[in-house]
């Protein structure tokens, strides 16, 4: 079996799918019921002329779109998150929805793996980048060249606000409230949300209750997933972070 499910009779009656219990595998998080989380697959969108510049990118302009080696990152993203289920992390539900960014970068992603998937692709403001306001543009090292210690701040402070724009908090909070809709609603299944590197930061950081401080430690590369489950009860499995796509 690759899908989870078990052999039927052979008398027409439904498969009877295993339980939570039956399916989890060794190392997975411990629980002692069978009630069933939703599954949150984090995809962040290929690389831009932004990622090679390693320039700040954010939700203050709409591009820039894919580089041609970003479309090949979401093609092979497309087909890991396909594999979901079947080949890889058999014990989870193969993903049935995607939710995107509707910034050009994470929709072009995410209309790839759509079409991968056979879903439809639903935007929500809540899932983009965090907006750099006057540092949209600049590298780190141009935005502390021109004010010290104002980019450490930041990523040290989540409340600091980058000057007209977003802080950490900020970005936490949306994408929080997104999980948080999309949760009741999805219990048993699986859902990509096409984004961005903070934002995966900040929702991944906020779910494991970890400090701000620590955020700025995931890594989380072009075009990877972050696998994260989520119970009505608020518990949460990391099930993987920052993985590569090109596996």
């Amino acid at each position: 079996m690759t899908d989870g499910s078990a052999e039927g009779a052979g008398d027409g009656t439904p498969a009877r799918r295993p339980t939570l219990r039956e399916r989890r595998p060794s190392g997975s998080a411990m629980r002692f019921d069978d009630a069933e989380p939703v599954t949150f697959v984090l995809v962040r969108h290929g690389e831009t002329a932004a990622t090679v510049a390693r320039s700040l990118s954010g939700s203050g302009v709409p591009g820039p779109g894919l580089s041609a080696a970003g479309r090949v990152q979401a093609a092979r993203a497309a087909d890991l998150v396909f594999r979901i289920g079947r080949a890889h992390w058999t014990d989870l539900p193969h993903p049935d929805a995607v939710v995107s960014s509707p910034m050009v970068r994470t929709r072009e992603t995410a209309t790839i793996i759509g079409r991968r998937l056979g879903a439809q692709v639903r935007a929500d403001r809540r899932a983009q980048e965090c907006d750099f306001g006057a540092w949209e543009g600049l590298t780190p090292d141009e935005v502390d060249a021109a004010s010290p210690g104002t980019f450490r701040a930041w990523h040290l402070d989540p409340a600091v606000r980058a000057p007209g724009g977003e802080s950490l908090e900020d970005v936490g909070e949306r994408m929080t409230a997104l999980l948080a809709e999309l949760t009741p609603d999805n219990l048993g299944h699986s859902i990509v949300v096409v984004s961005h590197v903070m934002a995966i930061r900040t929702a991944l950081g906020r779910l494991l209750q970890a400090p701000p401080s620590a955020w700025r430690g995931i890594r989380i590369p072009p075009a990877s997933l972050t696998i994260v489950r989520r119970w009505a009860d608020g518990t949460v499995e990391l099930v993987c972070a920052g993985t590569p796509s090109d596996l």
